[in-house]
């Protein structure tokens, strides 16, 4: 069975699983819960302590000069209008005496995950959520430095911050009504403090749902599978954007920016894979981020963002 397939069989069971899937679909698991093996670990919807600390990672960033290169391929494709965002990311090169498992163990976030000592994930962002028929997602887009004087105030009046959080808003609510109806904005740019090791950072997500027919569970496949791969790390167009971003980031993104989830039999919850350390086969560690471009985008504010989300909360 495909990706959808296995999740409409254990839906329609209303059987607890956990589910992944990578970037491109191209890779999976729907594994129940009872079956779940011990080299994949948890945790979803943590309250995640506030605590800066000093992140153990040496990190060996991607060139100014390089990082350029790709902003202005990018910027060429916005001003020839085929994409009007696009969440352009990059790999960081990191070395800690840690190992993932140990990683996984001290990190501080509202999603974590573990997965078979290829990468750890411990991410701030909810992919999409359900629960009594409703279908929540939570598009997190535009961080500031939470230490810059009046920092909350000066992202919410950024015009290029509140375009570029609009477009995402705009392509998840297309996005949610393929699936659901009613479809509504109930929180627009609201601030969260995320812990970034070294720092703190402050978001700003919104919250958007949709109803859902009563046998939801029937369809959770073809739920998840019309939200992917997720706006706020793609950008919009999506099909179009995501071309051009395979062609100008020229790496694999492999689960980085995928999804995973949990469903408990009666609700499903899920997140988007970022601020993720990656094993690579010569068991060097990679950790990628990276950020939305915008035609109002300044290269040296987005590599310094790109720049800030390499830490471990």
């Amino acid at each position: 069975m495909n990706f959808i397939e296995n999740l409409n069989f254990y839906g329609e069971k209303k059987e607890p699983f956990f589910f992944i899937t990578n970037y491109m679909k191209t890779e999976f698991e729907v594994i129940p819960l009872s079956k779940l093996p011990k080299n994949i670990r948890f945790q979803i919807s943590n309250k995640p302590k506030l605590h800066i600390h000093n992140s153990p990672l040496k990190k060996e960033y991607i060139s100014f000069k390089e990082y350029s290169k790709k902003f202005d391929l990018l910027k060429e494709e916005i001003l020839n209008g085929n994409t009007y965002l696009a969440n352009l990311t990059t790999e960081t090169k990191v070395k800690t005496n840690l190992s993932l498992n140990e990683i996984y163990s001290i990190a501080n976030a509202k999603f974590k995950l573990l997965y078979k000592d290829k990468f750890v994930c411990f991410s701030p962002e909810r992919f999409c959520e359900i629960k009594n028929n409703k279908i929540y997602t939570y598009p997190m887009k535009g961080t500031i430095d939470a230490n810059i004087p009046n920092a909350q105030q000066i992202i919410l009046k950024d015009k290029k911050e509140l375009a570029e959080h609009t477009m995402i808003v705009d392509l998840l609510r297309n996005d949610l009504s393929i699936i659901s109806k009613n479809v509504k904005v109930e929180n627009f740019r609201y601030c969260d403090h995320i812990n970034a090791g070294e720092k703190e950072l402050i978001q700003i997500s919104s919250k958007i749902s949709g109803n859902l027919e009563n046998n939801w569970e029937k369809s959770i496949g073809n739920i998840i599978d019309a939200l992917l791969p997720a706006g706020s790390i793609t950008g919009t167009p999506k099909k179009k954007t995501v071309e051009i971003l395979e062609n100008i980031e020229n790496y694999d993104r492999g689960y980085f920016t995928g999804v995973f989830g949990v469903y408990d039999g009666k609700t499903l919850d899920s997140s988007v894979i970022i601020r993720y350390i990656e094993k690579n086969k010569n068991n060097e560690y990679l950790y990628k981020s990276g950020g939305g471009i915008t035609s109002d985008s300044c290269v040296e504010k987005e590599y310094k963002e790109m720049c800030d989300k390499v830490y471990i909360p």
